[in-house]
């Protein structure tokens, strides 16, 4: 039998999807991802890849939207735990009802011929009730498919999606939903596999969701296998590092920053981004946390991303790519989504790709030179790709950008933009020193000078003995934290000390760190509305206090970040103290990196860091020996 579903399903009246982001737990195949909530329902998958349309997209409207529910019938049912398969990506989520007990198994295979999404209902004690529902809706909850059943199966047809749902569980479809109910006794397994294929393509991938289960477990326990982390934040570590794997676009080796679009760093405002994306903010963070725990393959499949998507001019380097390394990531707004919570407008694409971040230029550097000093060796077009960088750097240093948090205010002149500048620059000089490239250091160093002078010059405020968010601004940045990570100072420099200082007084809010202040007049983003403590910039200060000898400081901070986690290790981009929830897009690449890295530092297991080269040596302003700065107006 053939549904027509016509659009008049969303002028059903339906209640919204209330879960807090916590409430989410991931699952993933290394191409793409979904939440599942603790209520046992699907509410945000993207098929076949990432940065596609959203098949299941209730997590940012309600069900009708599209979600794939599944729990026990009692309304009396709750869950006693939920967790992961040791060191997995297999969720378990455990139901008590007053007729018994069944554990609900979510995961999806690694990618074979096509995407697999698998759950197994599983009888613990007693016999359940269990009830089923599953609302398909393409390009993010606008399309409403064709469905019609082929043998055991039923099939939603879009466009050029398609996706396949077998169970041998009968399901029946009326009010544009198609659902079943049945009943599991003690030791039974009634199995559900989605799959989504190229609507062209006739036959579904069969797949044994047992044999399929067995093979994930393996696939991930062998994987974690490489982990050569033994310290106390063992169980942490882990569950970032598979996290950070489940970002990974397996064919290519891009990470992106999230699975999820729009979730709202502002309830209910406008602070809404894609972030299906790949950021080259994140890539020397994202290699040292790899190389340092001991996944050379990743870090290398993650070098070469990087080395694919930039080559080219280096005038159109881009902040960031899609998954492939695509440029072209144009902005718009989903309108018919109301959005998380009502925050909107629900953003697809990123208008950011089209900014200028003068910083990316030090972050590619830097993670080139990284991997080479880890043992990750190129090819001489690598080195070729890297003085370009640094000779258009030469004379584009000196321009404003959006700087590294993509404000969407004026272009202003940076101090990380300038300090990531400097590191282009000292990384082209080390590439010479330490490697033997042939380049013109004594013109790179020159460069490297005169930036550093500049940055001491306009970029610190004496008077407070700080640095600031930008030159002539009264305001800090979290970013400035990295001035010693990065080498353009120590961390025994006076100047270092000075700013963490200040970032910790002025930039904390309920013991976490907020990337920069919104609720004053000089806001560099100028846009309404606030954001919560962010929470990458909340390692960092950690991270920080014990470079400058604050361990105990440096451990309360990370523990009360690792508190921040929910039930099964997760973190969001951003933590609203007032109301105590996570905010923002979830599972963030960059919050679970940055406590990677700290958490290494904290417990020295490999006894070095990565910026424990010799940092560059500069007099402290007003000593009468540094070098004339940049006449700025």
């Amino acid at each position: 039998m053939i549904l027509a579903y016509v659009n008049s399903v969303f002028s059903l009246g339906v209640s919204r999807v209330s879960k807090r982001i916590e409430d989410y737990a991931l699952i993933g195949d290394m191409q793409t991802a979904a939440l599942v909530g603790r209520d046992g329902s699907i509410d945000w998958l993207c098929l076949p890849h990432f940065d596609s349309p959203a098949c299941l997209s209730a997590l940012l409207g309600d069900e009708q939207n599209g979600n794939w529910s599944l729990r026990p019938t009692h309304p009396e049912a709750k869950v006693v735990r939920r967790r992961y398969r040791h060191e997995t990506l297999i969720l378990e989520t455990d139901w008590e009802t007053p007729e018994g007990a069944i554990r609900v198994i979510d995961f999806m295979p690694p990618r074979g011929s096509a995407p697999h999404v698998v759950r197994i209902v599983e009888g613990l004690r007693g016999s359940v009730p269990v009830e089923t529902a599953v609302r398909l809706r393409f390009d993010y909850g606008n399309v409403v498919p064709w469905i019609h059943r082929t043998g055991n199966e039923i099939v939603g047809v879009a466009g050029p999606d398609s996706v396949w749902l077998s169970s041998p569980v009968e399901f029946e479809g009326h009010n544009f939903v198609h659902d079943a109910e049945f009943t599991v006794a003690p030791r039974q397994k009634t199995p559900f596999v989605m799959t989504w294929h190229p609507s062209h393509v006739e036959e579904s991938a069969h797949l044994d969701a047992e044999k399929a289960l067995n093979q994930t477990e393996k696939f991930w326990r062998g994987w974690v296998e490489q982990c050569n982390y033994e310290g106390d934040y063992r169980d942490a570590v882990v569950r970032s590092l598979i996290t950070l794997k489940a970002l990974t676009y397996g064919p290519t080796g891009g990470i992106v920053a999230a699975p999820t679009t729009s979730l709202p760093e502002d309830i209910g405002g406008v602070r809404n981004w894609d972030y299906r994306y790949c950021w080259l903010r994140d890539a020397t963070i994202t290699l040292e946390a790899l190389i340092r725990s001991g996944f050379s393959t990743e870090a290398y499949a993650w070098r070469e991303w990087l080395v694919r998507a930039v080559a080219g001019e280096p005038q159109h380097m881009q902040i960031m790519y899609g998954v492939r390394g695509e440029r072209r990531l144009a902005e718009w707004e989903a309108d018919w989504l109301p959005g998380y919570e009502n925050s909107r407008p629900v953003r697809i694409g990123n208008a950011a790709v089209g900014q200028y971040q003068l910083d990316v230029y030090g972050e590619v550097m830097d993670v080139l030179h990284l991997a080479l000093r880890s043992g990750l060796h190129s090819g001489e077009h690598v080195w070729g790709l890297q003085r370009s960088l640094v000779n258009y750097l030469e004379w584009c240093w000196d321009s404003p950008d959006e700087g590294l948090w993509e404000v969407r205010g004026p272009r202003q002149h940076f101090v990380h933009s300038k300090v990531m500048a400097w590191v282009a620059a000292d990384r082209a000089v080390r590439m010479v020193e330490e490697f033997g490239k042939e380049g013109p250091v004594e013109r790179w160093r020159a460069l490297r000078d005169t930036i550093h002078a500049e940055v001491c010059e306009y970029g610190y405020d004496s008077a407070r003995n700080t640095f600031t968010q930008y030159y002539g601004s009264k305001e800090l940045d979290a970013a400035l934290l990295l001035i010693p990570e990065v080498g353009f100072l120590p961390y025994d420099d006076p100047r270092v000390i000075g700013t963490v200082e200040a970032v910790r007084d002025d930039l904390m809010i309920d013991g976490f760190v907020m990337r920069y202040r919104t609720d004053r007049d000089d806001v560099a983003d100028k846009l309404p509305g606030h954001e919560g403590a962010f929470l990458a910039c909340s390692f960092w200060l950690a991270n920080a206090l014990l470079s400058i000898g604050r361990e105990k400081e440096a451990r309360e901070l990370f523990d009360r970040l690792l508190a921040l986690r929910n039930d099964v290790g997760l973190l969001a981009e951003e933590w609203d103290a007032k109301e105590g929830r996570q905010i923002g897009n979830f599972p963030q690449a960059f919050s679970h990196v940055p406590l990677v890295t700290t958490a290494l530092n904290l417990s020295r297991h490999d006894g070095q860091r990565r910026a424990e080269y010799a940092p560059y040596s500069a007099p402290i302003a007003g000593s009468g020996e540094e070098a004339a700065p940049t006449t700025r107006p």
